[in-house]
């Protein structure tokens, strides 16, 4: 979620909020969780949900997320996609590929576009592979005069470590019971670090949003909370940070969309 396609609002926070980045969630750092975090991708459905943000109380744009399940050579696959724009200040794309029966992250691009005028950066965008315990790849950063900085990434990866983003798009498929407090090592895309994600999962609530009435989990991540179904399908249907400024509803959900295979 920066939205993680709802990622980084990296320039929510240069615009007047507080930050909410996928970076944040994915870099709270819990000491001795009790309980070891797990994701269940099997548990994830083909579908496509659109969200709305609003801002302290003004609709400031939206986010699409599609989930699309793929047999690949060995298994199965979920190819994860979003995209985002919060409106005026940046526009988000984000690839990721997920072994559905091990719950490993396989790969993952993301890119965005930032136009506030409050920083330099106007582009930043990775794209990373997971092999052999380790994940590689390169970050781009642009700034406004036109330069572009190519970094190389090439990190260990501790087995059964994530990624920083399934704080957002894999919440709705944790092993999470109403009073847990759970951790497990994750790499966070942007920071280049590895720590760890953790989730409180708080009591069970009912809440109405734009596309229905939901019983919903709700888990906390740093300074953020989602809510999620506690039923099949399995999804998030909300998220909002702990004042409240910031929050995304879900608004309707639709058949996937099979996407374009990605240029080499």
């Amino acid at each position: 979620m920066r939205w993680r396609c709802f990622p980084l609002l990296v320039s929510l926070a240069a615009a007047s909020a507080p930050a909410l980045s996928a970076r944040a969630l994915g870099q709270t750092v819990v000491s001795a969780p009790p309980k070891a975090l797990r994701f269940d991708l099997t548990a994830m459905p083909a579908e496509r949900d659109s969200f709305v943000f609003m801002f302290r109380g003004t609709e400031r744009g939206y986010a699409v997320w599609q989930y699309e399940i793929a047999t690949a050579e060995g298994g199965q696959q979920v190819l994860y996609t979003a995209h985002s724009e919060f409106q005026p200040v940046e526009e988000e794309q984000l690839r990721v590929v997920l072994d559905r029966l091990t719950g490993e992250p396989i790969s993952t691009f993301h890119h965005i576009d930032l136009f506030s005028p409050a920083t330099d950066t106007v582009m930043v965008e990775h794209d990373l592979e997971v092999k052999r315990g380790e994940i590689a790849g390169r970050r781009r950063v642009g700034r406004r005069g036109g330069e572009v900085k190519i970094i190389p990434v090439s990190k260990p990866l501790p087995s059964g470590a994530v990624l920083s983003d399934y704080a957002l798009f894999a919440a709705a498929v944790t092993d999470a019971l109403p009073g847990d407090s759970l951790g497990i090592p994750a790499y966070s895309e942007f920071g280049d670090s590895l720590a760890t994600l953790s989730f409180v999962a708080e009591a069970p609530a009912t809440i109405q949003v734009p596309a229905g009435r939901f019983d919903v989990l709700p888990l906390v991540s740093g300074g953020f909370r989602v809510f999620v179904t506690r039923t099949a399908p399995r999804r998030v249907v909300k998220g909002q940070t702990l004042d409240g400024s910031f929050t995304f509803e879900l608004a309707g959900t639709g058949p996937v969309i099979p996407s374009a295979p990605r240029p080499e």
